[in-house]
């Protein structure tokens, strides 16, 4: 252990910072150790580790936060969806260029920061949209061009931070109007709802949206349906104008027949 320039345990937190530290089989001793069952807090930052021990998710299984930030990681091993107590997860500053697909099973993830693993990192596994206890999600400064339509079921997500992507969708007119904007676009996306942007819509294509097709406004008991986690709008009348015999004079059908129903 001569290349350990700085050791630490204190009750239930274990720090390990060396920038000379090549090889995981330290880190390995040390969760061996009887020790570190109990373990719940693991750093191991600013080192040069190319991988974690496989058999982590089943050792630490009373981890709490794990930051392993400012590595060489090239990914992550399965075992560490196994991490059900796991709060916080810091991977960030690394080479990574995939997450485990069954992140669902981090129950109580509150806190995952994967960001600046740069040109690595060009996609998100759907399962991040199952991490329901999320509240903070850090995917700045990747390679990602989309979010999965699953981060729409992130109800108690407040911070979002996605700078320094190619991103392509969510539009970033949607990400202009805020976390709620974007997670409504998601939400829509999963429905098959949302094919286009909500902006640049033809005052054609809103009357139509809006009910008014061929001089009949839609049914006025539509209802916001919620369904596995995410809300579908509900449609409401233009400028609050619901009565069919004014929204009916707009209809497609009036404005473009020969006849002119303005005349009598």
């Amino acid at each position: 252990l001569s290349n350990i320039y700085y050791f630490l345990v204190v009750k239930t937190v274990l720090s390990i910072l060396d920038n000379k530290l090549l090889f995981i089989i330290i880190i390995v001793s040390f969760i061996n150790c009887n020790a570190c069952r109990s373990l719940e807090e693991l750093n191991a930052n600013f080192n040069k580790l190319s991988k974690l021990p496989d058999t982590i998710g089943f050792e630490l299984t009373n981890l709490k936060k794990l930051s392993v930030n400012s590595n060489k990681l090239v990914f992550l091993p399965r075992s560490l969806s196994h991490l059900t107590a796991l709060r916080v997860l810091d991977v960030r500053l690394n080479c990574l260029r995939s997450l485990p697909e069954d992140l669902e099973n981090l129950i109580n993830l509150e806190v995952l920061n994967v960001s600046q693993n740069f040109q690595y990192l060009d996609t998100l596994p759907y399962s991040i949209g199952l991490l329901l206890s999320l509240v903070e999600l850090d995917v700045s400064y990747n390679k990602l061009t989309s979010l999965p339509d699953s981060l729409g079921c992130l109800k108690k997500l407040q911070k979002l931070s996605v700078e320094g992507n190619p991103m392509v969708s969510p539009p970033m007119e949607v990400f202009e109007q805020g976390l709620h904007a974007v997670k409504e676009y998601l939400s829509q996306k999963m429905n098959g709802g949302h094919r286009t942007p909500p902006k640049k819509k033809s005052w054609v294509g809103k009357l139509v949206k809006y009910g008014t097709f061929n001089g009949h406004s839609r049914a006025s008991g539509s209802r916001r349906e919620e369904r596995e986690g995410f809300i579908m709008p509900e449609y409401r009348s233009i400028d609050g104008l619901a009565s069919p015999r004014y929204m009916g004079m707009f209809s497609p059908r009036r404005l473009f027949s020969p006849r002119n129903y303005f005349s009598r």
